[in-house]
């Protein structure tokens, strides 16, 4: 009896728990409703009690578990009047709100202010009125605020200043008076006070930001006190200073203008010719527009991964400004800035060749890869027309960008230290990568403009198995057919040793300063190197942005030697990418690279043979 008992009290517990498919946060789901059947909205919503509000519901994204509503999004859905209190403040864990371009009025909805987690509010483009809350002492972690495009009025509170995560502050176009206060927040990006009533003097700290932010007011600046100029020594007067003739003065103008307007006509046509090279990081500035039109699958939603604290939706990205970063071998990258101050990197994939399930279980496999020298895939997006990627986005840019980017004039060159960070940490990277799959996933797209530099500064593998998904590509077909293996013909069938000798030209990128992306100045970089190494010129071999820095040729000819490995044109010739990770680490030492993260299991390394002995025209490349 006691044993049936205790099997019946387990049943009916069970059935009492609910299933995590189709659980609901009740209480948010009630607060929504409550919300949406107060206001007057013209746009009918797809809002039901009998629907699931975290898988269905238009504007709203739920927490991973579906246990509270983090994210509600209606912009321009026709919402009229005032924000009914004891709403959305019950819902106690939302994170991001955006109500913008709607007709809602009053004054500043007070109970927003009880929201905790509010990270972005977005309440632009209304009819509020009034003055702004003077007590923000809640939002403790908001990045965003938008309130442009209204009718506030009265000063702008100094309790922003305890806003202490905001990157985002807008209160532009309202009817907001008396001085600015000196918001001088470390974290604070963007700022647009312009077309208010403002008026005194703009505190100093916030001449970092351009003046548009400010125009429309009744402001001045800060004068800079000018420093003493000597002055000037009188020239000497001769009888060969008498002022040009007309004729001479007219000459001068003109060949002047002639040759401004072929500098300009010569820098546009550079210009676009780097803009074409593959994976490069544009050397223009683009002006920031919206990502190309698509259409959205409505059977199709954003995929985010465990542990990633992104929230927002495929709507959100398409509204989201963007800036191309560089097109490749297997689609275009943007660098996406998101209306509550995310900003992300997203792939467009083109040409994948593979089915829904394929295609989400290698994304499945890359976002399940945590290791900080791999980028890490936060979300992914497929249907039948487009495929997305979204990783973090690493501002300080390639090793492609930083090697090759406006090389000359006030270029600041890249450093020895971080052209060996550079390459340690991607074969780390590789490394992690090749340990996936029983030891058998292969990357199967390295090369310079898929290697980032992380918060410590040390290189980060990017677009990791996309070989696998896309259309084939057949050597010669592509600029990036420098990095490829001389065995590899077919793109899909790259395997470890191909990575290894991908990652060997990397090397001897970083050690030369060349690329080796086809192009009309691109020479074929690994077979330039051993021929000038076979010559006895090993010191011609590097950039010459190096000879600058002292007592470093040791270290350079170490990882020429560890390149030249990498790329044997016979695979079975080439390292392990565990051995050239050590290699790597041995250069210089435990000491210098224990702040990047743990080094490689301690084995003998093998031992490097001198230059003279890295092999005939024979076996390599």
């Amino acid at each position: 009896m006691g044993l049936k008992f205790i099997f019946s009290a387990i049943l009916v517990y069970c059935a009492a728990m609910p299933s995590p498919a189709t659980t609901e946060p009740v209480d948010d789901k009630r607060a929504l409703l409550d919300f949406i059947d107060s206001v007057n909205h013209s746009r009918k919503l797809n809002w039901d009690n009998t629907t699931s509000a975290c898988s269905t519901w238009t504007g709203i994204t739920c927490s991973r578990d579906n246990s509270s509503v983090i994210a509600v999004r209606l912009p321009g859905v026709g919402l009229k009047g005032v924000i009914p209190s004891n709403t959305l403040t019950r819902l106690s864990h939302l994170q991001i709100l955006s109500l913008r371009s709607n007709g809602l009025t009053g004054s500043f909805p007070a109970d927003l202010l009880q929201l905790p987690d509010l990270i972005g509010l977005h309440l632009q483009s209304n009819a509020f009125e009034g003055p702004l809350p003077s007590d923000l002492s809640l939002w403790k972690n908001l990045t965003a605020l938008n309130l442009s495009d209204n009718d506030f009025n009265g000063s702008i509170p100094s309790s922003f200043l305890n806003l202490t995560h905001l990157t985002l502050l807008n209160l532009a176009n309202n009817s907001l008076s008396g001085d600015v206060p000196d918001i001088n927040l470390p974290s604070l990006q963007f700022l647009d006070l312009s077309n208010n009533n403002l008026s005194g003097l703009l505190p100093r700290s916030l001449s970092r930001f351009p003046s548009s932010s400010f125009s429309g007011n009744n402001l001045s600046t800060p004068l800079q006190t000018p420093s003493p100029s000597p002055s000037p020594s009188p020239l000497p007067r001769t009888r060969h200073s008498s002022k040009f003739s007309e004729t001479a003065v007219l000459g001068i103008i003109i060949g002047s203008c002639v040759l401004a307007f072929v500098s300009i006509a010569l820098l546009l046509i550079v210009t676009n010719r780097k803009g074409d090279d593959d994976g490069e990081i544009l050397t223009t500035v683009k002006k920031e527009k919206p990502v190309k039109k698509m259409t959205p699958d409505g059977n199709s939603k954003l995929v985010f991964f465990e542990g990633s604290n992104l929230a927002f939706d495929l709507e959100d990205l398409l509204r989201a400004s963007a800036e191309v970063l560089g097109k490749g071998t297997f689609g275009t990258t943007y660098k996406a800035a998101l209306e509550d101050a995310t900003i992300v990197a997203v792939k467009r994939l083109k040409e994948v060749v593979v089915g829904r399930k394929e295609f989400e279980q290698q994304m499945e496999m890359a976002g399940s890869i945590k290791h900080e020298n791999v980028a890490t895939l936060r979300a992914y997006y497929y249907s039948k027309d487009e495929k997305l990627m979204v990783y973090d986005y690493y501002n300080q840019g390639s090793a492609s960008s930083l090697l090759h980017a406006r090389r000359g004039g006030n270029r600041v060159p890249l450093d020895w230290e971080t052209r060996l960070r550079i390459a340690t940490g991607a074969a780390r990277g590789i490394a992690c990568i090749h340990t996936q799959s029983g030891g058998k996933l292969v990357h199967g797209n390295v090369k310079a403009s898929n290697i980032f530099l992380n918060s410590k500064h040390f290189g980060c593998v990017s677009d990791l198995g996309l070989a696998t998904v896309m259309s084939p590509v057949v050597a010669p077909a592509t600029r990036s057919s420098g990095y490829r293996a001389p065995e590899i013909t077919d793109t899909r069938k790259a395997s470890q040793a191909s990575d290894v000798y991908s990652f060997g030209v990397v090397l001897l990128e970083l050690l030369t300063g060349k690329s080796p992306v086809a192009g009309e100045e691109a020479v074929h970089l690994v077979r330039w190197v051993h021929s000038v190494v076979r010559e006895e010129w090993t010191g011609e071999v590097f950039d010459v942005e190096l000879l600058r820095y002292p007592n470093i040729e040791e270290e350079m000819v170490a990882m020429l030697q560890i390149g030249m490995a990498c790329v044997a044109r016979v695979a079975a010739q080439r390292p392990k990418i565990e051995e050239v990770v050590r290699l790597l680490e041995d250069i210089r030492g435990r000491s210098s690279t224990q702040s990047a993260g743990t080094r490689s299991p301690a084995s003998t390394p093998a031992p490097t043979p001198p230059l003279t002995q890295m092999g005939s025209p024979s076996n390599r490349d």
